[in-house]
């Protein structure tokens, strides 16, 4: 698993900003705008819990690890103006983390890119459930 301070994600890293550590978290965007959710529904309910991470490539070897609590201000910024779409599947794996003794934990993202399983009695059968288009067709239709 890539550490959160890395830029094996993505290029875009936000930043989390903890009380009144003058040391800014780095986090990939995408997983930042994910992590957001679960630690803003932790403290929303009042939840105190630990949140963990192994240090980036450009940092010392190691893992540091935060106690948060609601009444201590937290900010999130993210290098990327547009909120990513969000991944129900994500967040709800960072919220069983988030609720077991060990803390939150970023996982990585599942992402479905294998095949479209089909089972054998549920053949697609183009015509019927998916039309074919020609190149003609798609030239003289309006938008």
């Amino acid at each position: 698993m890539p550490a959160w301070g890395s830029a094996s994600y993505a290029d875009d890293v936000g930043t989390i900003y903890y009380g009144d550590s003058g040391t800014p978290i780095g986090i990939e965007d995408r997983a930042l705008a994910h992590l957001k959710v679960a630690i803003t529904t932790k403290l929303r309910r009042g939840e105190s819990f630990t949140l963990s991470w192994r240090h980036g490539e450009d940092q010392p070897r190691g893992r540091s690890t935060l106690w948060l609590h609601p009444s201590i201000p937290l900010r999130f910024v993210f290098d990327e103006p547009e909120t990513p779409e969000l991944s129900r599947s994500w967040i709800e794996d960072l919220m069983r983390s988030a609720n077991s003794t060990g803390g939150i934990q970023l996982i990585p993202e599942h992402l479905d890119t294998g095949p479209i399983h089909t089972p054998a009695s549920q053949p697609v059968q183009v015509g019927v459930d998916v039309q074919q288009i020609s190149s003609a067709e798609t030239k003289t239709q309006p938008v």
